[in-house]
């Protein structure tokens, strides 16, 4: 439930950034926005391409339906990729 309740403020994250792109706010709050969304479009970018240098070459690689999701929502994909995800074997 938390985690969705984070993808839907994600969404408005991105749509707010998205509308002062197309209808800029004032002065000093377009360039702070601005800002934000290079930072955005950077940390996701950074989270989708570390998940994909931790997965190797096996063949249950996560797809580009998976990697538009994470790019996103961000941590809040991750986390419930990170729930669906089997536990590792332990070693005896």
């Amino acid at each position: 439930m938390l985690i969705n309740i984070g993808r839907l403020l994600m969404l408005c994250i991105w749509g707010f950034l998205a509308f002062n792109l197309i209808h800029p706010f004032p002065k000093p709050i377009k360039y702070f926005l601005d800002v934000a969304i290079v930072f955005m479009f950077f940390m996701h970018g950074l989270q989708v391409m570390l998940l994909k240098a931790t997965q190797g070459k096996e063949k249950d690689t996560i797809g580009p339906w998976l990697q538009t999701r994470i790019f996103l929502f961000g941590v809040f994909e991750l986390m419930a990729w990170q729930k669906k995800q089997p536990p590792l074997p332990t070693k005896k």
